[in-house]
């Protein structure tokens, strides 16, 4: 796995984010993905439990902007970093870390959310 895979994936993260298209969103995971919206929480397991989790709690078009690195690279996993700024300021900024494990296929087995709210200094 290079940055530049991580970053196409992203890339189709973002669009499937902005879209909330359910064949975006569940062209980005394996059948049997497990997704955790928080480290400690049961993921949602499989392709379309992702797909109807991500969409029970879908943003909006056009209220957020996202940004991201890739940090440090594996094999198969990938951290990358990410800010999410929202436009209306009913919900707070995030920093946020992504735990993400590729197929060579470029799709994702395993994702993992790590998110706080960001501090203003």
């Amino acid at each position: 796995m290079d940055a530049e895979t991580v970053d196409r994936w992203m890339q189709g993260y973002v669009r499937a984010w902005t879209t909330n298209d359910p064949e975006e969103i569940g062209g980005l995971f394996t059948e049997d993905a497990r997704y955790y919206t928080a480290p400690h929480r049961e993921p949602w397991n499989g392709r379309r439990e992702i797909v109807e989790g991500w969409l029970d709690r879908k943003d909006e078009q056009g209220r957020w902007d996202f940004r991201h690195e890739v940090v440090a690279l594996t094999d198969d996993v990938a951290f990358v970093r990410g800010w999410t700024t929202y436009h209306d300021q009913e919900e707070p900024n995030y920093s946020n870390l992504f735990v993400i494990r590729l197929t060579e296929d470029g799709r994702c087995s395993e994702f993992t959310e790590w998110w706080m709210e960001a501090q203003e200094d």
